[in-house]
């Protein structure tokens, strides 16, 4: 947009204050997942960080092409070779009219890095956090760590005072409490209403330190978990914008006159992953042991899968196939590294005689049903891949609202995850899906199948710490060995970005998928 046209967008909204409602822009938007809680410490999910960005803020935020810029701190500088002063930004006010300060910035560290929360991996590398004056902190790490302040670019600042006095300390994942269905943030949008599972409610916050680029008065956020029932509200104009758009709706919504497609690759790696750590499977007929424990199970199930036909079938070929748990724009991701193993369902078989399963094996595959594009479906053709090599798979598809529960109770043999690095860099979900989970360090917090590879433990703070970019992509790409080596993951294909909406609107896509409002122009 030309500076002249954003200057014309400011002055029409600055008259519409005086002149009344004549340029107001109401905004409907809907999605097929609601984020399951308003509280930024309490889940580490792109539905739940992506809508509390439009409420919340952090120390720094992520401009449309995903660079790091200044936020709730004005600045930032090393301190040596071992922490991060930020420099807060002054007079700053909470949605409540209270003001920003260092002591939110400490009390949102202690409640965020907790063990209540499902953000503390983020602060697997800081030592400690300390006040220097108002509006200035430090952040201590156990070595250099260059990416940190992008790390952080999630992390959203919460009041202390507001949080205290509703009795929300901490996060609460399972029972809720006050700041589960409040609201009390910095950002461009406050919480108006909210009927979780229903419909959200965001009003523009009148003092917003920001200078807002939007033109919208009120946005309305609706769930609706039939993709159907969301196209044709967008085609009868209930709805502005909705995402995803499902595949074999691109041409139709093309051809309509007043709606567009907007299309794009996310940075989401979608993959299976595995039970590796208990002694038997939950859901099979092998009961005196874990047949995932051997890796040429784990190889024969790789090669069972044919991830090409997934792509060209149930993803219509919007989709590339992956190699990795990182995608290309990552920090290092490297093309030579990205390779598969080969689909060869005789080399599956083969590996399963080998194993001592020569007849297979029945166990039990948990997917979402409305989470990530066509995942069960995705789901559904793996399970037949497998029939073919001698592996009885039960689904189970469920809603992501209850998904992640599942998950964490160990309700799965095997299961389907997206993941979309928050740092866009490799040690992302090395430092998540790969470690040895350890609450003490932060680490494994999303390694649900709890694998663990001593020489993965000991490459990790060495590449968080390396500035040397050789020696890192070295460290880098061992890990990235082990994963194909030891079938940790089953990758599958990196997700595409598919958003439809109206012709007259403006807004800028992400490629981790996040949907901001403070850039959406109604036209």
């Amino acid at each position: 947009m030309t500076p002249r046209k954003s200057a014309m967008i400011v002055a029409a909204l600055a008259c519409s204050v005086v002149a009344g409602p004549v340029f107001a822009k109401e905004f409907h938007w809907a999605a097929t997942t609601d984020p399951v809680t308003l509280d930024p410490h309490a889940t580490n999910t792109s539905p739940v960080l992506g809508f509390l960005n439009n409420v919340y803020e952090g120390l720094v935020r992520r401009n449309p092409d995903m660079g790091v810029e200044p936020a709730l701190a004005e600045s930032w500088e090393a301190i040596g070779d071992k922490g991060w002063r930020f420099s807060l930004r002054k007079g700053v006010k909470f949605h409540n009219g209270e003001d920003f300060n260092a002591d939110d910035v400490i009390f949102s560290y202690q409640r965020a890095s907790s063990e209540d929360s499902d953000v503390r991996s983020w602060f697997a590398p800081v030592t400690a956090v300390s006040k220097v004056d108002d509006y200035t902190v430090d952040f201590m790490t156990t070595s250099p760590d260059p990416l940190f302040p992008g790390s952080i670019a999630n992390w959203m600042m919460m009041d202390e005072g507001w949080a205290t006095a509703n009795k929300s300390e901490k996060p609460s994942r399972e029972t809720g409490n006050h700041a589960t269905l409040n609201a009390n943030g910095t950002g461009a949008f406050r919480v108006e209403s909210r009927e979780a599972g229903v419909k959200t409610v965001l009003v523009p916050f009148s003092d917003w330190w920001d200078t807002p680029a939007h033109n919208i008065t009120k946005a309305t956020f609706t769930p609706i978990t039939s993709a159907a029932t969301a196209v044709a509200a967008l085609l009868s104009g209930e709805i502005d914008f909705f995402e995803p758009l499902p595949l074999q709706d691109i041409p139709r919504i093309k051809a309509q006159s007043g709606l567009k497609v907007v299309e794009g690759v996310e940075s989401r790696v979608i993959f299976f992953g595995f039970e590796h750590e208990a002694d038997a499977l939950r859901y099979s007929n092998i009961t005196d042991k874990n047949p995932f424990k051997d890796a040429r199970v784990r190889q024969a199930i790789y090669h069972a899968i044919d991830a090409d036909a997934i792509v060209k079938k149930i993803m219509r070929g919007n989709a590339r196939t992956a190699g990795l748990l990182i995608g290309p724009g990552n920090n290092g991701y490297r093309k030579e590294e990205d390779t598969r193993l080969a689909y060869d369902p005789a080399k599956a078989k083969a590996l399963l005689a080998e194993a001592g399963y020569p007849d297979g094996f029945s166990f039990g595959m948990r997917c979402p049903n409305d989470r990530y594009i066509n995942d069960e479906s995705i789901c559904a053709a793996a399970v037949g891949m497998l029939a073919k090599v001698g592996l009885k798979v039960e689904l189970t598809a469920v809603p992501v609202r209850n998904y992640w529960k599942e998950l964490r109770a160990d309700q799965f043999d095997m299961y389907l995850l997206g993941w979309s690095p928050g740092t866009f860099d490799a040690e992302h979900p090395f430092r998540f899906l790969m470690a040895s989970p350890n609450a003490e360090k932060k680490l494994g917090s999303w390694n649900f199948g709890s694998y663990s590879n001593a020489r993965v433990d000991e490459l990790l703070p060495e590449i968080q710490g390396e500035i040397d970019p050789d020696k890192r992509q070295a460290m880098v790409d061992e890990v990235h060995n082990i994963l194909k080596a030891d079938a940790v993951y089953v990758p599958l294909h990196i997700q595409p970005l598919v958003w439809a909406t109206r012709a007259n609107i403006e807004l800028a896509q992400r490629t981790d998928n996040f949907f901001i409002l403070r850039w959406v122009k109604i036209n």
